[in-house]
């Protein structure tokens, strides 16, 4: 499946992951949370109520030269790294002047400081001062997560609830569930939950909550039994099909879902996540057909429009993947207020400039990804590809000042535009100069893996054989996990026919660290080839083969099935690669040692 429609598919995911399990910050639970819209009620006009009772709240205290010294200290203090003085100084200016945003100043600082137990003592004294501060209720709330006092949660929410009003009730539901969520104990969460949701465990908001809260602790069935529920009060509720398609397995929510839309055509959030579904399971046609509907219901989408020019680009339908990709760009420009990032499509819209051989409108496209919260890795990548496509115009030395210029600040991206300019080097024939490059790159980052490994093909490429052996032993040295290190040097061995035992336990070591490496395979067969044992390796060659089709694995393939006597497939193996890749060298020299005309 190609990254166009990976990338698409991470976007549209109509469903959760379950909460993970280590221990969260106070940071973490505090955020509010977001709703459906049938969980919602009327939380808008609640906020605005609460804000006008808080600033009614505040007391009228005079900003006297005393206390102006008093905050002026504690902030320099603070900025000095002296978070205590600080602290007690502003905490106690809150005691004195019933202020609770010098309160909530000195939960800052101490929450700044990392010390739990001066957070929760200024966060107590700003909720006694602000009682109707949603804010203070949640990183209090949030502490009482982290210590596991779930009894005030119990109470704080049976309060809340009881005081509250039919339409705050799904809202309320939610927060707390969410909230319990993030607990490590989630037993006892979620009976804390059912226990605050006991008197109103026959509403369809008790339910979803209920649902939901049994799907983070891991009860599938729990999740299922009261989502149905749920949707026998409603039953065109989007939140309760996506929870019991969220319990349920893969064929049995396809079901479910196909089921439900059938009876609500223009639920749009149940649609959606079928079509993600869809792609998941790779039926890529009813997918397809899924987001044309949904762009047909909202015209406007830019989410289809992307799945759809993702989908079509996936089967090599170019133009019409260009024409939903310009539309996707069109209808941004349109709509400044869509916070969407264009760099996927516009990637997309340069390879389908290349397919069609036009380097120049791909270089354009690319020209146009910015720099979103800095320099970041897709941002350097695509100045990169950019490098790449104008070296391959033939103008080197303009790619060369292009990645020199890019001036990149991290140790990363440093490294990433160096070995850019080595293979750029190294793919316009200039070995020595590529390896004068890395001699330099390697002295400023003596340990980095990625350069050795490239010094070190390098060096196998000029037959600096010792050379490449010492480096990539020292990146097996540095990265004992780094399986292209064990399989390059064991496939070396096997390639020139020595220190056969060593070249199998290497790639035998590189093969337990990527199981399905299909580069790895074909290693592994050529050397049990080497070591005459014929069946073992035809067995790992068309594994390998299966897995990725490629030129150079047929090429091995072929010259076991040779030696095995099936001499026709191995013909037809490597007329395939003569297709695939006319120029391979290893293709040449094979034909030429076994005299064979494929």
């Amino acid at each position: 499946m190609s990254s166009a429609l990976l990338a698409g598919c991470a976007s549209f995911s109509g469903f959760g992951t379950r909460t993970p399990t280590e221990t969260p910050t106070a940071q973490d639970l505090i955020e509010p949370v977001q709703a459906k819209s049938e969980m919602r009620g009327a939380p808008d006009a609640s906020r605005a109520v609460s804000a006008a009772a808080a600033a009614a709240q505040l007391p009228s205290v005079e900003l006297s030269e005393e206390l102006l010294y008093k905050l002026l200290t504690s902030e320099i203090a603070f900025q000095r790294g002296n978070w205590q003085s600080a602290y007690v100084t502003l905490l106690a200016a809150a005691q004195q002047t019933r202020d609770p945003r010098l309160a909530k100043r000195a939960a800052e600082m101490a929450l700044s400081a990392k010390q739990p137990a001066e957070s929760v003592a200024a966060i107590r004294l700003w909720r006694e001062l602000a009682p109707e501060s949603s804010e203070a209720a949640q990183y209090y709330l949030g502490f009482m997560v982290i210590n596991n006092n779930f009894d005030e949660i119990e109470k704080i929410f049976s309060d809340k609830l009881a005081s509250a009003g039919q339409p705050e009730y799904g809202m309320l539901m939610l927060q707390a569930q969410r909230l319990l969520a993030r607990s490590r104990d989630k037993k006892i969460a979620f009976d804390t939950l059912e226990k605050i949701l006991e008197p109103y465990k026959m509403t369809l908001e008790a339910h979803l909550a209920l649902a939901q809260g049994a799907y983070t602790s891991g009860d599938n069935a729990r999740a299922r039994r009261e989502a149905k529920a749920a949707l026998k009060l409603k039953p065109d509720s989007q939140l309760a099909i996506l929870t019991v398609a969220q319990a349920s397995t893969k064929p049995e929510a396809i079901q479910e879902i196909s089921a439900f839309i059938k009876k609500n055509p223009d639920a749009s959030d149940v649609r959606l996540a079928y079509a993600s579904m869809l792609i998941e399971l790779k039926q890529l046609d009813l997918a397809r057909a899924e987001f044309e509907q949904l762009l047909r219901d909202k015209p406007g989408d830019i989410g289809s429009m992307y799945a759809l020019g993702a989908l079509a680009m996936d089967s090599g339908q170019f133009k019409l993947a260009e024409k939903y990709f310009l539309s996707f760009l069109t209808t941004l420009e349109a709509n400044p207020e869509e916070e969407r990032d264009p760099t996927a499509t516009l990637i997309n819209l340069a390879q389908i400039a290349l397919e069609r051989q036009d380097t120049a409108a791909a270089m354009d496209w690319l020209a146009k990804v910015e720099s979103y919260d800095g320099k970041n890795a897709v941002w350097m990548s695509v100045q990169v590809r950019r490098a790449q496509l104008m070296a391959k115009n033939g103008k080197l030395d303009q790619a060369r000042q292009f990645l020199n210029d890019l001036a990149p600040e991290s140790e990363a991206d440093q490294i990433q535009v160096l070995q850019a300019e080595s293979q750029l080097l190294r793919n316009a024939g200039q070995e020595d100069e590529a390896m004068r490059l890395l001699d330099t790159a390697i002295e400023r980052f003596p340990d980095n893996t990625n350069l050795l490994y490239d010094y070190a093909m390098l060096a196998e490429s000029q037959k600096k054989l010792d050379v490449m052996e010492t480096k990539l032993r020292r990146v097996i040295q540095l990265a004992p996990a780094s399986q292209h290190a064990y399989n390059a040097l064991g496939y070396s061995f096997a390639d020139r026919n020595i220190r056969l035992e060593e070249a199998s336990s290497l790639i035998e070591k590189a093969l337990q660290l990527a199981p399905e490496d299909p580069f790895i395979l074909d290693s592994l067969g050529w050397v049990k080839f080497r070591m005459a044992k014929y069946e073992e390796a035809e067995q790992l060659l068309r594994r390998a083969y299966q897995l990725r089709p490629d030129a150079e694995i047929a090429i091995h393939l072929g010259e076991v099935l040779w030696a095995a006597g099936k001499k026709d497939n191995a013909r037809q193996l490597w007329r395939d690669a003569k297709i695939k890749d006319p120029g391979n060298e290893v293709l040449k020299s094979t034909l030429l040692r076994l005299n064979v005309k494929p």
